[in-house]
């Protein structure tokens, strides 16, 4: 029996995020990955023509570039290369107007500035209070909660009543927060359609912070892309994890994790091989599949398999990739910079799309995230040409017919905002919900966010009720997942918190953590 000091199941950039922060320790980690390549939801192929490569999954990536768990792994300095579009987004509205944001703050304020005045200072008021916290902000945002250190760094910044302030906004709905700060429509869509990248509806209660967050962000660091493609953010975690003594084993499915005396002991294999973890197991996996079915009922508490039956996943999603002979002949020409397009609805078709999907039914008129991607990285397509996609949410269950409609109506969108698109499409590639959950098991019938971002299924309430935290009621066992605190999006956030919760349990003072957590553990779940 093969023997390593921790096993990391998945390779998806959560389960390499771990794997590299506990091979920084000096740990011998290998991870396993049932995918012929590691990558997860990042991935980059050629699926539609020659010399067209499409990023199946994530394509942007504001909160990666973000993130202080990525930066701090300075992938860098392991081949990772950030690119720019002109522009991070354009929205372009149903009647052509259309909203910029830009890495260029004039140039952002210049644009809501045509659809209301006042909007300018307003914007620049916004992100100022953004600069003012962003790093107690974001510290908060990527550790275990509760982020009691990067709290205390955030009180003592901000003052306990702008404090307050933050947490109300944090609350609303993204188009009751945008109507509050902005007088024109150019402001509030640019928030409320960065809320829409999450299964909320705009007028959901906790949409605002989506909106915000992205925004700001997008205002920040802009929507960046790795040159030559997503893949290659995954390619440079994997050779830092090996530069580090790491190793990544593809085509190698868990069917088991081995539990003994109530501790991770290691895993098996489909072919039956059992590989021994002395220190810790973490599973890059959904939590439906670590307690349903990789761990034996025996060693969960009856109540967390319970809250797991009313686990919550976010919307389905359609996607289509194009090879176009040349760029998207927008009749707004400010969204043809933009690496981010927002087109298809209004403040008002928002709303209605978002209440469609709460009720289950497929909006006729889709709201659509667009990505331009060889004006963001000129590699991805021949000189001339474009490599683009767009994608749309549908309800859960929704059957190939439904995918195939859909589809139809996201290019009949494009074509609504940019007459003769379709007469430049070479090739195109539709995936619905199969598709993307055969790239990547954990995108559950098509779910992109590892199951809704919704108030009651965040922070201590993801992924059932519980700690917040990574760790699992087995001892040794942790959940790297975006299944767990703090959600989807690239960022490595729940990677990190699984690698730190193994860390502290090794520590010389790790019994007497784990019995801690053993007895919050059986308080919460019994």
């Amino acid at each position: 029996m093969h023997t390593v000091d921790a096993i990391v199941i998945g390779a998806g950039h959560n389960g390499l995020v771990a794997a590299n922060l506990l091979a920084d320790e000096g740990w011998d980690v290998v991870v396993l990955e049932e995918q012929p390549a590691p990558g997860g939801a990042l991935r980059t192929e050629e699926i539609t023509a020659p010399g067209f490569r499409s990023d199946l999954c994530a394509a942007f990536f504001p909160l990666g570039a973000a993130s202080p768990v990525l930066r701090g792994l300075d992938l860098p300095e392991h081949g990772l290369r950030w690119l720019h579009a002109p522009d991070a987004l354009a929205h372009v509205f149903p009647d052509d107007r259309c909203a910029v944001l830009s890495r260029d703050l004039d140039r952002t304020a210049e644009s809501v500035a045509q659809f209301a005045s006042g909007d300018a200072k307003s914007w620049r008021e916004l992100f100022s209070q953004w600069q003012g916290f962003r790093d107690e902000f974001l510290d908060a945002l990527f550790t275990p909660f509760p982020p009691v250190r990067a709290g205390a760094r955030f009180l003592r910044r901000t003052g306990t009543a702008e404090l307050l302030r933050l947490a109300r906004m944090l609350t609303l709905p993204a188009r009751r927060f945008a109507r509050e700060r902005f007088e024109g429509e150019g402001a509030r869509l640019l928030l409320s359609g960065n809320a829409a990248h999450s299964d909320l509806s705009v007028d959901n209660a906790g949409s605002a912070v989506f909106g915000w967050l992205l925004g700001m962000l997008a205002q920040e660091v802009g929507f960046p892309v790795p040159e030559g493609g997503a893949s290659e953010l995954v390619a440079a975690l994997v050779r830092r994890l090996r530069s580090k003594g790491g190793s990544v084993h593809c085509g190698v499915s868990v069917t088991e994790v081995l539990v003994a005396r109530g501790k991770a002991v290691g895993v098996r294999c489909a072919d039956g091989e059992p590989i021994r973890a002395r220190k810790a197991v973490l599973a890059d996996v959904t939590a439906e599949t670590l307690y349903g079915n990789l761990v034996a009922p025996d060693w969960l508490p009856s109540r967390l398999l319970a809250d797991l039956q009313v686990f919550e996943w976010d919307s389905a999603t359609v996607k289509l990739d194009w090879a176009l002979s040349e760029p998207i002949p927008w009749t707004a020409k400010d969204a043809r910079g933009a690496g981010t397009v927002h087109l298809g609805c209004g403040e008002d078709g928002l709303s209605a799309f978002g209440a469609e999907l709460a009720r289950d039914r497929v909006p006729e008129q889709p709201f659509l995230l667009l990505g331009q991607m060889t004006t963001a990285d000129s590699s991805r397509s021949p000189a001339g040409t474009e490599a683009v996609w767009a994608y749309t949410h549908i309800p859960r269950g929704s059957d190939r017919d439904t995918v195939r409609r859909q589809a139809e109506r996201i290019e009949a969108t494009v074509e609504r905002n940019a007459p003769g698109f379709r007469d430049l499409i070479l090739a195109r590639r539709v995936q619905g919900p199969a598709e993307l959950a055969d790239h990547d098991a954990n995108l559950v019938g098509g779910a992109v966010n590892g199951g809704t971002t919704a108030i009651h299924q965040q922070l201590f309430f993801r992924p059932v009720p519980g700690l917040g935290r990574a760790d699992t009621p087995v001892d040794r066992l942790y959940l790297a997942s975006a299944a767990a605190h703090p959600g989807g999006a690239v960022h490595g956030g729940p990677g990190a918190n699984a690698a730190r919760a193994a860390l502290a349990r090794d520590h010389p003072l790790g019994p007497g953590y784990a019995a801690v957590i053993r007895a919050a553990n059986r308080a919460v779940y019994g």
